[in-house]
């Protein structure tokens, strides 16, 4: 059964770069506008501004009235949430960031980003009492969760229960230091590929992005590529007819980033 592209969304970290103006973006475009371009070019972005401070009620309602219908938002959970000694004691700053009006962004509401820093290392009582915080709904709508983790002490089967036990999937990083885990812990899959290149003029080459887009779909079937590394491959939900997949385009080739979602979108199309 092939995948269905719309249960595959592709997109990139934020929207207001200005190094896209004039590359991605067309010469002239109002900034306001910049919004309404991407989103119609890509099928979600992930919002990186909430991670930094919180944002209001009516710039969530703008955001999402600028996108079409079927474009999904990914929302990054605030730093203060995730950068602290003990993570028991995040839930008011989770409960915040709920409350300050994430939940305007509607049907257009993806999944919440919760990522922590490269120097957290894995603890499973610390990391399980930030884990029971995450609410599984809020205002009667259903939450998704998932968490970027960028330590090695993380790479242990004893992580991959934690959050299979929780059904919270972890993000596959595809960066050069982090660890990328590829793991299915959860009913969706979430990955940001930061290994692209400025140099690149679709930022990955077009054979990697020929292999990321069969990745992609291998996931949206419910399957596991066999060529991403897993930490537990004995361990996981069972295979599933379908799955969301969300990708992002981030971090390193930023400048090229839209030109390679796009380039992933065109071949889950085609």
């Amino acid at each position: 059964m092939a995948a269905k592209a719309e249960r595959i969304r592709v997109g990139i970290g934020g929207w207001n770069y200005p190094p896209w103006r004039g590359v991605f973006y067309p010469e002239g475009l109002a900034q306001a506008k910049e919004l309404a371009y991407a989103a119609s070019r890509l099928t979600s972005i992930e919002i990186n501004s909430t991670f930094y401070g919180s944002q209001k009620p009516e710039s969530f309602r703008k955001w999402a009235s600028a996108a079409p219908d079927g474009f999904v938002f990914s929302v990054k959970g605030p730093r203060f949430a995730t950068n602290r000694r003990v993570l028991a004691e995040a839930g008011d700053s989770i409960k915040r960031f709920l409350d300050s009006g994430v939940l305007e962004l509607g049907d257009r509401l993806g999944p919440l980003l919760w990522q922590f820093a490269p120097s957290k290392k894995f603890t499973a009582g610390d990391f399980g009492k930030f884990l029971e915080l995450l609410p599984a709904k809020a205002d009667g709508r259903r939450l998704r969760h998932v968490v970027e983790v960028r330590h090695a002490s993380f790479c242990t089967p004893e992580f991959i229960a934690l959050l299979c036990d929780f059904k919270i999937p972890v993000v596959f990083t595809d960066h050069a230091a982090y660890p990328s885990i590829a793991d299915v812990t959860g009913d969706f899959i979430y990955a940001r590929l930061q290994r692209g290149q400025d140099a690149v003029p679709t930022g990955y080459p077009p054979k990697e992005l020929d292999a990321w887009a069969a990745r992609l779909k291998i996931w949206a079937r419910g399957q596991v590529p066999d060529d991403l590394p897993r930490i537990d491959p004995a361990r996981g939900p069972e295979p599933s007819a379908a799955r969301d997949v969300f990708a992002y385009v981030i971090h390193e080739g930023k400048i090229r980033a839209p030109a390679a979602a796009m380039g992933l979108i065109e071949r889950l199309n085609g």
